[in-house]
């Protein structure tokens, strides 16, 4: 093989390298930082299990003794998903 062939050969490789790197760390760093957040999702009404919810997700407590307790700040918490940080 001559020399500018392989030359042409070569810069294609390390193209369709980088190109492919770039795509990969565009398609997977999104995922990648939505993994570390906790999850938002309605919760379906029951109360966690043990008292204490899973690490990295907040599941709200909507036993009937609990709800009556809380302020409406905190129940607004809840409902928004989020950790509550209002007594």
């Amino acid at each position: 093989m001559n020399t500018p062939r392989k030359a042409v050969l070569v810069s294609m490789v390390l193209g369709s390298m980088a190109t492919g790197g770039l795509l990969g760390a565009t398609v997977l760093a999104p995922s990648a930082s939505s993994a570390a957040t906790p999850s938002t999702t309605a919760s379906n009404g029951t109360a966690a299990s043990g008292g204490a919810a899973s690490a990295g997700t907040f599941h709200s407590n909507e036993n009937a003794a609990h709800e009556k307790t809380e302020s409406a700040a905190r129940e607004a918490q809840e409902n928004a998903g989020q950790m509550p940080t209002v007594p």
